[in-house]
This record gives structure tokens, sequence and C-alpha cells, in this order.
């Protein structure tokens, strides 16, 4: 197998779609730490199928992505930002919480509220101390409720993908907080107009009883 900056130097080099594709699924695969700038270069790419190669390498390197990825995320390029987005989702490392948070409800793109919302809910809470673990899940809680009223239905199936999630946490470190997420699923239930949506909810309720 070519080494790391010989995989780095191909998707440098790729000329075309589906030769940068080719390269990118090579470079992933290696989980190599080297490679984290070259696949978060990639992220802003016109080039959907290399970007989810990308986020995938990015998560398989883990944790070591979180500190450069932060650091250079692509503020202008929403595209870029939705797949950074997916990227701490899926590491779910709690440094990258608060710009997690604030995207969840604040960010103009829907792609990148929605992969947000749904990161919410996979933060790795042992990462943190307690006493921060607690009050960080119930900003998230607020948070999340919040984007259940997001004017876009994927957000909104997001932020209940995510309160699921949180809800199992919850159960375990502060299930008095159970309640909040349990009446909002009733309102939502009644109120919300897309099926999908309630179905959802549906199902989240009953892994609740």
């Amino acid at each position: 197998m070519p080494d790391v900056q010989q995989l780095i130097d191909a998707v440098n080099q790729a000329d075309s779609a589906n030769l940068l594709l080719e390269t990118v699924e090579d470079l992933a695969e290696a989980g190599d730490r080297s490679a984290i700038p070259t696949l978060v270069e990639v992220l802003g790419f016109n080039n959907p199928g290399a970007a989810v190669a990308a986020v995938d390498g990015l998560i398989k390197i883990g944790e070591p992505v979180v500190p450069y990825l932060l650091k250079n995320l692509d503020s202008y390029n929403y595209g870029a930002r939705a797949w950074a987005t997916r990227v701490f989702a899926g590491i779910g490392d709690p440094s990258a919480l608060d710009l997690l948070l604030k995207a969840a409800v604040s960010d103009f793109s829907q792609s990148v509220r929605r992969s947000a919302a749904k990161g919410l809910g996979s933060i790795i809470w042992s990462k943190l101390p307690a006493e921060k673990a607690i009050l960080a899940q119930q900003k998230v809680l607020k948070t999340l409720i919040l984007a259940t009223e997001d004017g876009e239905w994927v957000v909104r199936y997001a932020a209940i993908v995510g309160l699921e999630a949180l809800s199992e946490t919850l159960a375990q470190s502060q299930p008095e907080l159970l309640a909040e997420v349990t009446e909002r699923f009733r309102e939502l239930a009644q109120n919300e107009p897309e099926a999908a949506i309630r179905a959802r909810i549906e199902y989240a309720m009953v892994r609740f009883n």
C-alpha cells in the first residue's frame, strides 16, 4: 500500500471528480493523523462523494481531528460547515459542544442546523467532569427543544433524534429532566404537521415507556 504522503499527493493531483473520490477514499482508509489537513480541505470541495469519504476518514481518526477542525472551520462555506458538523457529531468530543449548540439554532444553513442538532445527541459525556456534564446536558436539552420549532422539517426531525439520544443519558444522570422531553414530544405529536416527525416521536415515546 502507498505511504500516506503518496495518498495525500494523489488527492492533490486528482484531475477529475471520480479520481478525487477514489483518492480521498484511499486516504480516508489509512486513518492517519497526517491526513487531517487534506481531508478537512476536501470538505470544502464541490464533490459530495469525496466529502462523505473525508467525513468517514476524519471520524476514523477521531479526537485529534477536533482541535484542527475547530481552528480551520470555513465560516464562509456552508457546505464545508455542514460536513464539519457531521464530523463533530461522529466523533462526539465535547470540545465541539459550544459550536454545535450555536449552529443548531442560529446557522443560516438548514444542513448545518440539521447536522448540529443530531450531533448534540451524540456527545460522549464521560469525557467531561460530572458537574460540567450535568450543566452541558441542560444546555443541550434547551437547545434541542428550541430546534424542534425550526422552520425546516429536516431540522426538527434531527432535533427529535437528538432528544431521543440525549434522553438515554438523562435517564441515568438527570431523570427529573425527562419530563421536559416527554411533554415536548406530546405537544409535537398533536401539532407537528410532518407525518415523518410524528412517527419518529411515537417511536421514541414507545421506547421511553
